[in-house]
């Protein structure tokens, strides 16, 4: 995936829209909670800032379904951009499009910078809708995509957006964050250093059927763990007791196993507890005599030991979705213990591919300690399926 990036713009003067995420969690006073993802776009920022470019910063916040929801407003992001950016002017917009915009955005000197209001308050940005994105394409003379965690979705700032610019002869170009994504992700999946391995978690088969059968065309091995590894149980045979087992999805399982053969590894002992509870009753029991009043709720020791012996030599692993109920500390046992295993591995390439298994890296500790933790969790999922990302596919190619 050859696309132009913000290095191929000579910004001095123009008015660049970039669009961000900064979808940041709020707590009841509104105040944020973890700043990542607006940290994660500094650098794409500054770069045009410091280069003169005139910035017109758009993004969504929640979900507010096309109405406008102060509790939503970009405003808590607005005043915290700016503290991080004391060098730069950063303003605020009342409204995602319209005549305040008009006067903010023509007010604008080279260096400073005004961060719309939440486009989702407009029904038009989910809808794709072409005269909402030329409204919001009147305010930029090119376009920069820093939103990898919406790169799946075609709504109108990530797709109608910089067609727009680009029928007025502007550029629509990556910025760092999403160059950096399309780098570590593509390179992992398409060229990886072997061996190569993936770790599959998280609640549902059916949410990464397509997933699995890409990555199993390309990986050494592929292990499986959390809820999802029960429905690979019940499709061979074992009872589950009071587990989360997709019932509809065991002939896929099935199926998957097939195909798979030695490739797919599950776990080999489980811990089954009485309830879902962080402070549930629990015993380690192998994986095919899980009690039939109890619910796996982690891997076992057994599990960790096999998964961090094929682990040992890996060269490469991408990692999406927890091994277990981590949010549980009880429970996350092996979650943690595959996490400590990638940030000790020497000389390989980890990625983490964001949601809850950027939760659990960084609730472990071990952010640092690992090569790439994704922005975007279902456009990496997207992505590790082998699908085509609109928010990318419309960018200038090289």
């Amino acid at each position: 995936m050859n696309k132009k990036t913000v290095r191929d713009l000579t910004p001095a003067g123009r008015r660049v829209l970039v669009r961000v995420d900064f979808n940041v969690p709020l707590d009841e006073h509104r105040l944020i909670t973890d700043d990542a993802r607006i940290r994660a776009a500094l650098p794409t920022i500054t770069y045009l800032a410091e280069r003169g470019a005139r910035l017109v910063l758009m993004s969504h916040l929640g979900r507010p379904k096309g109405q406008r929801d102060p509790r939503l407003s970009l405003a808590p992001v607005s005043h915290h951009l700016q503290k991080l950016l004391p060098d730069y002017r950063v303003r605020m917009a009342s409204e995602v499009v319209g005549p305040s915009v008009d006067i903010l955005v023509k007010d604008m000197r080279p260096g400073d910078i005004v961060l719309l209001e939440n486009l989702r308050f407009h029904p038009g940005e989910k809808k794709g809708d072409p005269q909402f994105a030329a409204a919001l394409a009147a305010y930029g003379d090119d376009y920069v995509n820093d939103a990898f965690g919406t790169c799946h979705r075609a709504h109108a700032s990530m797709v109608a957006v910089p067609q727009a610019i680009r029928a007025k002869g502007g550029a629509a170009v990556a910025g760092f964050l999403v160059e950096k994504e399309i780098q570590f992700l593509g390179n992992a999946v398409n060229n990886p250093q072997r061996p190569f391995f993936a770790i599959l978690g998280g609640a549902k088969v059916s949410d990464k059927i397509g997933v699995i059968r890409n990555l199993l065309t390309k990986v050494d091995g592929l292990i499986i763990g959390g809820g999802m590894a029960n429905t690979f149980f019940a499709a061979q045979g074992y009872e589950m007791g009071k587990s989360l087992v997709e019932t509809d999805a065991i002939p896929l399982a099935q199926a998957l196993l097939a195909e798979a053969g030695e490739k797919l590894h599950l776990p080999i002992d489980v811990v089954a507890a009485t309830a879902f509870d962080a402070n549930a009753d629990a015993v380690i029991v192998p994986a095919d005599q899980v009690p039939a009043d109890r619910m796996v709720l982690d891997i076992g020791p057994e599990s960790i030991a096999h998964y961090q012996a094929l682990l040992a030599s890996a060269k490469t692993v991408v990692w999406n979705g927890p091994l277990g109920v981590f949010e549980f500390p009880r429970f996350a046992k092996g979650t943690f213990a595959i996490a400590q295993t990638l940030a000790d591995l020497e000389d390989a390439i980890t990625i983490i591919g964001g949601g809850d298994s950027a939760a659990a890296i960084k609730q472990a500790g071990l952010t640092d300690k690992v090569t790439h933790v994704s922005t975007g969790g279902g456009a990496s999922l997207v992505f590790l399926e082998g699908k085509p990302l609109p928010g990318i596919e419309v960018l200038d190619e090289r």
